[in-house]
C-alpha cells in the first residue's frame, strides 16, 4: 500500500490519494455535521531577493516538520508546487489556529539551511466553505500567518479568526 497510497519513504499521501481521502472525508463531515479544516502551507526560497517554489527537497524537509505535530488521523499531502496541504479532521477554524501556532513554533525551531519564506492559508467545512473545491479556494485566499527568515508575522489573524 506504501508504494500506492503514499509517496515512497514518508507520510505524503500521493496527490491522487490526497484528493481521494479528501472528498472522502469531505463526504463524511457533511453526513455527521462535522468539522473540517484545510490548511495549505506554501513554502518559497528566497534567492537574491527573488521569491522561488521551494525545491522538492525542501517541501518534503518542511513536510517532516509538520508531520511530527499533526494527529496521525489528519492528513498531509501535496497541493501543487511548493504547497503542502494539512487536513484537520474534526477540528473548527479556532481549533485549527492552534494547531497553526504549533506548526509554526515547531518551524521557527526547525534549522533550515537557507532562507525560507512559508505562507499558511486556512479554510474550514462548514464554516468558509459547502464542498472540496470551495475549500481549497477559501484556504489560498485566507492568510492566516506569513513567516520569512525567522520573523514571523500574522497580520490576519484576528480578521481570519472572525469571519
Amino acid at each position: 500500500m506504501s508504494g500506492t497510497f503514499y509517496e515512497e519513504g514518508s507520510k505524503f499521501l500521493t496527490p491522487s490519494a490526497f484528493e481521494f481521502v479528501l472528498e472522502s472525508e469531505m463526504k463524511r463531515a457533511v453526513r455527521r455535521q462535522n468539522y473540517v479544516t484545510l490548511v495549505l502551507v506554501e513554502a518559497s526560497r528566497e534567492w537574491e531577493g527573488v521569491s522561488l517554489a521551494a525545491d522538492d527537497g525542501t517541501v518534503r524537509e518542511v513536510g517532516q516538520v509538520l508531520g511530527k505535530e499533526i494527529r496521525d488521523t489528519d492528513l498531509l499531502g501535496h497541493a501543487g508546487k511548493g504547497v503542502l496541504a494539512v487536513v484537520l479532521l474534526d477540528a473548527d477554524f479556532d481549533q485549527s489556529a492552534s494547531v497553526i501556532d504549533r506548526l509554526m513554533t515547531r518551524i521557527e525551531d526547525y534549522d533550515f539551511q537557507t532562507t525560507l519564506r512559508i505562507a499558511v492559508g486556512a479554510a474550514c467545512y462548514p464554516t468558509h466553505a459547502v464542498d472540496v473545491d470551495s475549500l481549497k479556494r477559501e484556504a489560498s485566499s485566507r492568510a492566516v500567518v506569513n513567516w520569512r527568515r525567522g520573523t514571523r508575522s500574522s497580520p490576519h489573524r484576528t480578521e481570519a479568526g472572525s469571519s
